[in-house]
């Protein structure tokens, strides 16, 4: 008869490397939405492709902060691998359920109506990516949740994407913007460490190794590049494009100019020259 025994599992084994990248993550993606959404509240004609980079943006950044994160993740006594599959299906439902709410606002507004509904569905989906990542999880016992820590993760992740939402629809200088991004980037770092705090392992038999081989981590940064890249490519339109560096003040004051990399021409009529433009 097989027994189960309670493992000694730890979301820090590399120390705080693993928490601050994660976090980093986070707010990059925050951040690139933050400016894709101000875009396409200010370029009407050119919303739908601003609103879907800034989602997934946002979607890739929460994504690798929790990867980020599980490459910290070890279970004393086993080994851990990752189901491919899965572990890719959890990517699309974070950009799927990122681009709900961000389309939602940013079609219709941040009235209270909508951005309970779209916070509600896209935390109600991040908190859905988190858990469908961890059930991705293959080792040599049982994962269990601890179901109030369950439920405080899961209204985190909804008052996080609530939050996010409304400062896209309602923050546009350029500093604010990224001063959000910080907060988002705790909020949604917080989710996933009170989410993992839920996790406890009982081993059906010790594999002797008290963490993920080599080939575990690289795994991770293999299924983590592709995002990695998708969010540097964002970074990349953002920065060369003139427009998003502006605040909304600045940007009635100085002259518009044509995306160079994303969007066309201008919503707002030509201005004479005025002052120096400021970028990132």
């Amino acid at each position: 008869m097989t027994t189960a025994a309670a493992a000694t599992v730890s979301d820090f084994y590399y120390g705080a490397v693993t928490p601050v990248a994660a976090y980093l993550m986070a707010c990059l993606g925050a951040a690139l939405g933050l400016r894709c959404t101000t875009r396409s509240l200010r370029r009407p004609q050119h919303r739908a492709r601003w609103l879907a980079l800034g989602a997934v943006s946002i979607g890739c950044g929460i994504w690798t902060m929790h990867f980020i994160a599980m490459i910290g993740f070890s279970v004393e006594g086993a080994l851990v691998n990752y189901d491919a599959t899965k572990t890719l299906l959890s990517l699309l439902v974070a950009i799927a359920v990122v681009a709900v709410g961000v389309f939602l606002v940013g079609y219709r507004g941040g009235s209270p109506l909508n951005l309970g509904v779209a916070g509600a569905v896209t935390g109600l989906g991040v908190a859905a990516m988190h858990y469908l990542g961890m059930a991705a999880i293959h080792t040599n016992g049982t994962l269990h949740y601890d179901t109030g820590t369950v439920v405080l993760s899961i209204v985190i992740a909804v008052a996080a994407a609530t939050a996010a939402l409304w400062a896209a629809v309602s923050i546009h200088a350029l500093w604010a913007s990224l001063g959000a991004s910080l907060v988002m980037g705790v909020a949604v770092t917080g989710m996933h460490y009170t989410g993992m705090a839920a996790v406890s392992v009982h081993l059906t038999n010790v594999a002797g190794a008290s963490q993920s081989s080599a080939d575990l981590v690289a795994f991770l940064l293999v299924m983590l590049a592709g995002p990695l890249l998708v969010l540097l490519v964002a970074a990349v339109i953002v920065m060369f494009d003139p427009d998003m560096m502006l605040g909304e003040t600045e940007a009635k004051a100085s002259e518009p100019e044509p995306a160079p990399l994303f969007g066309g021409d201008s919503a707002f009529p030509a201005r004479e020259p005025s002052q120096t433009r400021t970028s990132w």
